[in-house]
């Protein structure tokens, strides 16, 4: 699981920072310029326009890349709360195959399993009580395991449940590790310090580019500030979906209906 972060603080400040660094940016790009054409006249500053327009391109081309894989990552998140919601659906009614004085416990702890699941996603963005119900839904991970298989070890079992039975449990445990691993695949981070960097760079030769103009019109540049660091927030908390705005928990309804139909 992720390390304890409050990722609405962290992207808040992360989003002011980056604002505030444009805008710095730009006022010490237009400084530049203005000392360049003081000091070359204006005909001798080089015009930088075209080299503005790649840096511009190369920001929006990396702003478009993560905020599409943020957003792909998200939409597959969604997808395996559905998978094993499916899955656990799929292994309880399998358990009609089991001998009839075995299922009453083994259902039982499904039902234990399942509101393990849910109070675990629940818990976010609290970490630690996530941890708590994770471990507790793997101890019983085990339970259900040992229940099944000594229930299908009895003289009255059915012929084939086996083959039936162990591999929806199978199916069921797994996507809960790619569930646990899917909250840890995450773009590196010099992935981000790169589009910091790239937005503070086209700020400051914008601010460079706009020397020779007599007014400054600060609702654009404030604008185009606003929203690159804007973008940048969304972008992170489209990547954790459970510690920020951004939630899923509308999608972890699928596995509270499956609990109700557990009777």
């Amino acid at each position: 699981m992720l390390e304890i972060v409050d990722l609405a603080v962290v992207g808040s400040v992360a989003a002011a920072g980056i604002f505030l660094g444009i805008l710095v940016c730009l006022v010490l790009g237009r400084r530049l310029g203005r000392r360049a054409i003081a000091r070359y006249g204006a005909a001798g500053v080089p015009n930088i326009s075209s080299l503005e327009a790649a840096v511009f391109a190369l920001l929006g081309l990396l702003i478009a890349f993560t905020f599409s894989g943020a957003l792909s990552r998200f939409d597959v998140r969604r997808n395996q709360a559905v998978d094993e919601a499916n899955a656990i659906g799929t292994a309880y009614l399998r358990i009609d195959l089991l001998p009839a004085s075995a299922q009453p416990p083994l259902r039982e702890t499904f039902r234990k399993y399942v509101d393990a699941r849910i109070e675990t996603y629940r818990a976010l963005p609290d970490l630690e009580a996530a941890r708590l119900e994770l471990a507790r839904s793997q101890d019983l991970q085990r339970e259900i395991w040992a229940q099944a298989v000594a229930a299908i070890r009895m003289p009255e079992s059915r012929p084939g449940a086996e083959l039936l039975v162990v591999p929806a449990l199978n199916q069921m445990f797994d996507i809960t590790t790619v569930r646990v691993v899917a909250t840890q695949i995450h773009p590196p981070l010099i992935v981000y310090e790169m589009l910091i960097a790239l937005a503070l760079a086209s700020a400051l030769l914008a601010g460079y580019q706009s020397a020779g103009e007599k007014d400054y019109d600060w609702v654009h540049k404030i604008g185009f500030a606003g929203i690159v660091a804007f973008t940048v927030y969304v972008i992170l908390d489209i990547e954790y979906p459970r510690l920020g705005w951004v939630r899923l928990d509308a999608i972890d309804q699928v596995l509270v209906n499956v609990r109700a139909g557990m009777k």
